[in-house]
């Protein structure tokens, strides 16, 4: 795939209209939390920032066990939960609030009374969900943070009440399912003593098992007999579970989940552990909030059964989900995504182009720089400089769009700046260890070369991934060299290799026929000793007199 520079794609280009980004809130009612994101919406794009969030663990599924209504603490704690839900919202300048309420409200017999007094006291509509449009709606979550290429992939989120899975390649959903099996209901109903006896934990495996059986059958007839899935997680217990995981293997839970995978053999480790502590010992497990300990056991047997119906042998996380996807939904209403396909195509380039944009990059500059990186990173590539493919020649694009981005905070050691706000800006479809390469590629996009006694240097995971950033930020640099003016003097280059293979020819064309770029033949000469000394090459640029 070509990753073009902003510019050259008329859905990325700068429109100009500070004004026409739009504020919204969405609000999750959900059995175990309340949660609400504010997203500012770029309809250009057409894309959106998640702005702010607030969470409130209020368990709405704690409900009268005779009667099975919500309790009036509950409802209590529920509408003080969407007051400041609701206050933050406005204080954002958000044009519309849109609230979903999904199982614990959907299951209730008084459920719709509590949406009655939400409205009357708070001016709230919530819309109350079937499972299986909470399904859909988890789904277009789920597109607007990971690219699924076209392939299957089965979609697992487990709540407090209910558990969705979903089948689907970036289309329309093949399957939408809801199961009356969440990690509040589960622990409330089977788990009685602290740590869970064993025969707890083997009646509820088998509840478990028996009541996701079915569903999982009626997913799997929707595949093609060749075809081979891949397992995607979304919420609060799943992503408590990767804490873990990261915590036992890296030793620090990862910037951010998305894209960190948790292989199966892993998780009955985790399980296991899970069920013979006590619940205050599982509140000292990283990232466990005290309200999760106490049913993160019952949420993580039905991660691992949903994997053993599956066949899957890993599962990989995504952070966005239902909110996400009623953020997506409204767009999809107000016409500002022509469609889901559309939309799920590209969510790597529009995760840069909205960092880009929020940092105030000079786009036209970054684009050039972007497209002549890519012109020697395939130029090189194809005589043999390295062996890299697509998925580093996007890497290089994105820190080509990015590396200036520095800016925003200094221009002294801006190069340091923006790694850091790449590192920790939110950039979406990549994974943990990609964000690092990107962040580091910019980091290194002037001044020193790489040293393994720079603390961001040394995050990079492996030899490898090292290997990869010495390369590419030697042609990220000659890539800003050629546009050292930032006016486009350079229009194109070639690469020529010398018989010997020691040395290199760059020749470059210029934009205006006569113009002897000094700036740039300059800016070249002095940061093509980083490439030299990568690639063990010496490189001799040639600025073409002839048009």
């Amino acid at each position: 795939m070509n990753y073009p520079a902003l510019t050259d794609d008329p859905t990325l280009a700068p429109s100009g209209k500070s004004g026409s980004k739009r504020i919204i809130a969405a609000i999750d009612v959900g059995t175990n939390s309340i949660h609400l994101v504010v997203a500012q919406i770029q309809p250009e794009l057409p894309s959106f920032n998640i702005i702010a969030k607030e969470k409130d663990t209020v368990r709405l599924g704690n409900r009268d066990p005779k009667t099975g209504n919500l309790t009036q603490e509950a409802m209590d704690r529920g509408l003080a939960a969407l007051r400041r839900c609701r206050d933050l919202a406005n204080s954002m300048n958000a044009e519309e609030i849109i609230a979903v309420a999904t199982s614990a409200v959907r299951e209730a017999p008084n459920g719709k009374d509590f949406i009655h007094k939400v409205e009357q006291q708070l001016g709230l509509s919530v819309d109350l969900v079937s499972g299986e449009e909470e399904a859909r709606r988890i789904y277009l979550g789920v597109l607007s943070g990971m690219e699924l290429n076209q392939e299957p992939h089965v979609v697992i989120d487990i709540g407090g009440g209910s558990t969705e899975v979903i089948l689907g390649d970036g289309h329309k959903p093949r399957f939408l399912s809801s199961t009356k099996v969440g990690a509040v209901r589960l622990t409330r109903e089977f788990i009685h003593h602290d740590p869970p006896t064993d025969s707890e934990i083997a009646y509820l495996q088998a509840f478990i098992h028996g009541k996701l059986e079915r569903s999982i059958e009626e997913l799997q007839q929707q595949l093609q007999p060749d075809e081979a899935i891949q397992l995607v997680g979304t919420s609060g217990t799943i992503e408590a579970l990767a804490a873990i995981h990261a915590q036992d293997v890296l030793g620090s839970e990862p910037a951010t989940l998305n894209g960190y995978r948790i292989p199966y053999s892993d998780l009955q480790g985790i399980v296991k552990r899970l069920q013979t502590l006590k619940t205050s010992d599982r509140r000292d497990l990283p990232s466990m909030s005290e309200r999760r300990a106490e049913i993160i056991v019952a949420g993580a047997l039905v991660l691992q059964e949903a994997m053993v119906l599956l066949k899957a042998d890993s599962i990989v996380i995504c952070e966005r989900a239902l909110r996400e996807g009623v953020v997506v939904d409204w767009m999809l209403a107000h016409n500002l995504i022509a469609n889901r396909l559309e939309y799920q195509s590209s969510v790597r380039q529009r995760s840069v182009s909205n960092l880009a944009r929020k940092y105030q990059i000079n786009l036209e500059h970054s684009g050039r720089v972007a497209r002549f990186a890519l012109s020697l990173f395939d130029q090189t590539r194809q005589i043999g400089f390295h062996r890299w493919e697509d998925t580093e020649r996007e890497l290089l694009w994105a820190a080509a769009m990015l590396h200036n981005c520095g800016h925003f905070v200094s221009h002294s050691a801006h190069h340091k700046h923006s790694y850091y706000l790449i590192r920790h800006g939110g950039l979406l479809g990549f994974t943990e260890v990609q964000i690092e390469a990107i962040a580091n590629l910019a980091r290194y996009h002037r001044k020193s070369q790489p040293k393994k006694k720079h603390e961001n240097y040394r995050n990079l995971p492996s030899k490898e991934w090292r290997q990869r950033v010495d390369q590419l930020s030697a042609l990220l640099r000659l890539a800003i060299a050629l546009d050292r003016r930032q006016v486009g003097a350079i229009r194109q280059l070639r690469c020529e290799i010398a018989s010997d293979a020691k040395s290199l020819t760059l020749r470059l064309h210029p934009s205006i026929p006569g113009d002897p770029c000094s700036l740039e033949m300059w800016s070249l000469g002095y940061k093509k000793d980083c490439f030299e000394s990568v690639f063990d090459c010496q490189l001799v640029p040639v600025l073409e007199t002839q048009p």
